[in-house]
Formats: C-alpha cells, sequence, structure tokens
C-alpha cells in the first residue's frame, strides 16, 4: 500500500486497509467491500507483452532514480558533441547558441546555495566512496544521511569534507561494512581527529543509532588483505566465539582481538603472517596484538610452535 492510499479511509467503515482493483479501475474496502472510488490511475506502461522477451524489448524507462544525486538524476543534460541528430557538424553560430544553452542548463540545474552545496557535497561522497569500494547501498545511505544533515541546518560551520567524511562512516557502521575511521579520513584529504569530531557531533545531532562494532566483523577483512585461506578465517571465528563466551572480548578493542585470533588461526592452519603484516592491515599496533595473543593462548590454552 502507497502513501496515497494511507491517508484514504472508507467512509462506511472508516478502514484504511483499500486495494486498488487495476482491471475494474476502483479503489476498494478490503473490510466492508465498499468501492472508494471508481476512478483510478493506471501507472503501468501503456503495451502489453506477452513473453520475457518482448517485456524486455518494449520498455522504454530512464535510469532509476538515486539520492547520490542532488535532483535523483531526474533531469537530463545537453551533451557535448556539437553535431545533430544525424551526425552532421553544427555551423559556428548553432555551436555558440548550443554552447549558451548548456551553461543555461547547468546553471538552472542547480539553484540557490542549498543546491549548490548539496550538489558538491553529493560528489564528495561519491569520490570517497569510490576511494575505498564502498558498494552502492553505503553511498545512497550516506547521501540521505547528508541531505537530512542539510535539512537540519547542521552544515553549518562545518566542512563539506569533514561532514562528508562522518556520513559516510557512519553508513559503514550502519550497513556493517568494516572501514576504520582512518582509511574513510584518508580517503576524505581530512585528519582522522577532525573526522572523529563530525562523526560525533553528527551522533548527537541526529541521534542515530549505530550499532557496535564486533570482532567477528573485522576477521574476513583481515583474511583477504592477508590472502589466507576460508579455513583459517573459520578458526578465527571460532576463537572469537570461544573468547566472547568467556568474556574474554569485555573492554578490547575489536580490531586488536580479532588481528590476535586471524594471527592464532594462521598460525594454526600453518599460513603464517608476522605480527607486523596483520598489525599494518588492522591498523593497530603489534604491542596490541601480542597482548591479545597472550591473552587469548592462557585462557583458551592453545600450544603453538613459534
Amino acid at each position: 500500500m502507497n502513501d496515497f492510499d494511507k491517508v484514504m479511509r472508507c467512509s462506511e467503515c472508516g478502514s484504511t486497509d483499500l486495494v486498488r482493483d487495476y482491471e475494474q479501475g476502483e479503489i476498494v474496502c478490503r473490510n466492508c467491500g465498499f468501492v472508494v472510488s471508481s476512478i483510478i490511475v493506471d501507472r503501468g506502461p501503456e503495451w502489453r507483452a506477452f513473453d520475457d522477451e518482448q517485456k524486455e524489448k518494449r520498455t522504454r524507462v530512464g535510469a532509476p532514480l538515486t539520492w547520490t544525486i542532488h535532483d535523483q538524476g531526474l533531469s537530463t543534460i545537453i551533451d557535448w558533441h556539437d553535431s545533430d541528430a544525424y551526425g552532421r557538424k553544427l555551423s559556428p553560430m548553432e555551436r555558440a547558441r548550443v554552447y549558451r544553452l548548456r551553461k543555461w542548463q547547468r546553471r538552472s540545474k542547480v539553484s540557490g546555495a542549498t543546491e549548490r552545496n548539496l550538489a558538491y557535497a553529493l560528489a564528495e561522497l561519491t569520490k570517497v566512496a569510490y576511494k575505498l569500494s564502498l558498494p552502492t547501498n553505503v553511498l545512497e545511505t550516506a547521501s540521505i544521511m547528508y541531505r537530512q544533515i542539510v535539512r537540519q541546518r547542521l552544515i553549518r560551520g562545518r566542512s563539506i569534507q569533514g561532514v562528508a567524511a562522518a556520513s559516510i562512516y557512519m553508513a559503514c557502521r550502519q550497513c556493517n561494512v568494516i572501514r576504520t575511521l582512518e582509511e574513510v579520513s584518508k580517503a576524505a584529504s581530512i585528519s582522522k581527529k577532525e573526522g572523529g569530531r563530525n562523526y560525533r557531533f553528527l551522533m548527537r545531532g541526529l541521534s542515530a543509532k549505530v550499532p557496535p562494532l564486533y570482532p567477528h566483523s573485522y576477521v574476513s577483512k583481515f583474511v583477504n588483505q592477508l590472502g589466507l585461506s576460508g579455513a583459517t578465517e573459520r578458526i578465527a571465528s571460532r576463537i572469537l566465539d570461544k573468547a566472547i563466551e568467556l568474556k574474554l572480548t569485555s573492554g578490547r578493542g575489536p580490531a586488536g582481538i580479532a588481528a590476535a585470533a586471524t594471527y592464532i588461526a594462521s598460525l594454526l592452519m600453518d599460513e603464517r603472517r608476522t605480527q607486523g603484516e596483520i598489525a599494518k592491515g588492522a591498523k593497530v599496533t603489534e604491542v596490541t596484538i601480542r597482548n591479545r595473543y597472550k591473552e587469548l593462548t592462557q585462557k583458551l590454552n592453545f600450544k603453538i610452535n613459534l
């Protein structure tokens, strides 16, 4: 049921449980069967298709709507090919006229300071997401979040790069895509301190619910970075399961304990990686890995021949 149906009510019983009957062109109440409206707009295509091949050929649609573009991708553009529909070159006078049309179209698409800010910020979000190889759902989430920030006027006094980095990091946390604040800040060309400050500000301003980070989320990332096998990943996950059961992860950084579990699993599976290699990928110090390693091996009674 769409938003239009939700605001409508049956005049007989007051129910909002309505159904659209496109064959009869009516809106009917499910509760009592009363015809609420006998005029309905068919929003489907104006053609019929009898198989998938016909449906594919007759489909005439544009690009899908996206929150990553300031106008949601609804506008069109005049391309930069100085030729007509038949491929013939335009005359100098026609080229000048088309150039003016392009210029005014570009200006009309972004009207006002808010639109300019949004267009620039969304381009910045796309650039950061591309550098971090983030999936589309993270970029869409960050774009929706940034629009909310603009509506609530939280952007004032803060750099676009800083707020964009904080939006990306928060979207990664909400979508369970592991990227550290240091990685996001580096991709946005700002300091980690600025990224953290903007992130904390947005957390308070948006009252956002961000799930905590769990050590298991880091294991797949570390295994892929180090080129380890799936068996090693499974062993590392089992080590973490046992550590959580014994409450060894309380008060410990998730990245550090996941790195230590990965290090132990690599030794057990004879796919040895140095603590320095793992520390570099995990963005933690070798001392942290050694401390977590000692705790896990002592509490879980591992015997490892180094």
